[in-house]
């Protein structure tokens, strides 16, 4: 099993990146797929969730409006939007996979790292 995160990097206040983590050695279409960040000092954070068929996607609150999250079953593969960057967006970003029929399946990527600053 595998989740390889990638599209992280330097951006300024107000840019924009995408992020993928694309997935192998699962079911992938059988399981939500999240992201997560943890930003130095802190706590690892939910950020955002789709559901199975990406039928309905939430967010935590300070993304709303900012951050879209998508998947493509086909090419195994969850993505995240992010625009209109902010300082304290900056943090380890994670890909989860979490199985619905059975939530103790659980798979984690190893992250990228987004750093908002001018």
């Amino acid at each position: 099993v595998q989740l390889v995160e990638s599209g992280g990097g330097l951006v300024q206040p107000g840019g924009s990146l995408r992020l993928s983590c694309a997935a192998s050695g699962f079911i992938f279409s059988s399981f939500v797929m999240s992201w997560f960040r943890q930003a130095p000092g802190k706590e690892r954070e939910w950020v955002a969730g789709i559901t199975i068929g990406g039928g309905s996607a939430n967010y935590v609150d300070p993304v709303k409006d900012r951050f879209t999250i998508s998947r493509d079953d086909a090419k195994k593969s969850v993505y995240l939007q992010m625009n209109s960057l902010k300082p304290e967006d900056t943090a380890v970003y994670y890909c989860n996979a979490k199985r619905a029929s059975n939530q103790a399946i659980n798979y984690w990527g190893k992250g990228t790292l987004v750093t908002v600053s001018s």
